[in-house]
């Protein structure tokens, strides 16, 4: 392991972030939680933030938290429709970091606007749709947040049932919904690098971080466990941000997955971390990329993916 990961190197945090003046981000899900800390930490740096978010007066009572270049729009991941105006609104600018952030977690059974179970449909499909919409315009890497949730429950993509039509779990859906994130991660490197694109696809976890996103699990006896481990054994929002930040930021491969680094990836310093063999299933990525492009119609973007001139589009 490099000497900048080891763990008896001072441990990293956000001043340690690079200089990012001049650059852009996207990050999904901005006006709350990790989102938010993240967008701070982002602008802080110097990088232009956009919050995308599903309600605009909240993003922008964010954004005045924000210290720093933001700007908000509307994106809501649970309707393809919302996806594809944010991607068509981008206007070509030069996109140097997509953050798809935004989630949601043991729901009781929902559906999106085009009849997707809630969790699978926000936490992957939106934004598949979205990373696939933007892809020609980012210049440098797609961080997806995912979960030590892939691990649950010997989780996998059920194919044969995707939406849980049949015996809905919100534990089990939201399971497979973050392990679907790290397939994703995993077939978008491998697509970036058959085109030669010099962008990268990462992943990151936060822990076990104390956000609102707890605060909506259907059943109220796994809201009260919840809510003890929030207070008890959770670190805060700014230290869930820092794998993101990390993977955001810092010098990794693509296709690399960070989260922290102490007992059970539950709280801690940033570091690179393992995941299941299902989560390294590239036969399964491919099949779940397939199936993704089928129900969100976005598709691999037809044009080469590359690097977009700075100097032939206004930021």
């Amino acid at each position: 392991m490099a000497d900048h990961m080891k763990k008896s190197d001072k441990a990293w945090d956000a001043t340690r972030l690079p200089d990012l003046t001049g650059r852009t981000a996207v990050v999904t899900g901005a006006n709350s939680g990790i989102g938010l800390t993240a967008s701070d930490a982002l602008a802080r740096a110097g990088a232009h933030v956009v919050l995308a978010v599903r309600d605009l007066e909240r993003g922008r009572a964010a954004a005045a938290k924000v210290h720093g270049s933001t700007e908000v729009r509307r994106l809501d991941l649970a309707d393809l429709s919302s996806v594809r105006e944010f991607a068509d609104g981008w206007q070509g600018r030069p996109l140097d970091l997509l953050i798809n952030n935004a989630g949601v977690m043991m729901l009781p059974r929902q559906r999106t606007a085009d009849g997707f179970e809630m969790q699978f449909g926000t936490n992957h499909l939106g934004h598949f749709a979205l990373t696939n919409l933007l892809l020609p315009y980012v210049t440098d890497r797609v961080v997806t947040v995912s979960s030590g949730a892939h691990r649950w429950f010997g989780a996998r993509i059920r194919f044969e049932d995707l939406d849980f039509t049949s015996g809905y779990d919100p534990q089990r859906a939201y399971a497979q919904s973050k392990l679907a994130n790290l397939l994703f991660t995993l077939e978008l490197q491998r697509r970036l690098t058959e085109a030669g694109s010099p962008v990268r696809a990462v992943a990151a976890h936060p822990g076990y971080a104390a956000t609102n996103l707890q605060s909506h699990a259907g059943n109220p006896v796994m809201r009260g466990l919840m809510k003890f481990g929030n207070r008890f054994l959770a670190q805060d929002d700014r230290a869930g941000a820092l794998p993101t930040l990390y993977a955001a930021t810092q010098e990794l491969p693509g296709a690399s997955y960070v989260g922290p680094d102490g007992f059970a990836e539950m709280r801690g310093a940033p570091t690179l971390v393992g995941r299941t063999a299902a989560a390294s299933d590239a036969a399964v990525a491919r099949r779940l990329w397939t199936v993704s492009e089928e129900l969100t119609g976005a598709s691999w973007p037809s044009e080469r993916v590359e690097r977009p001139d700075p100097a032939a589009a206004e930021r």
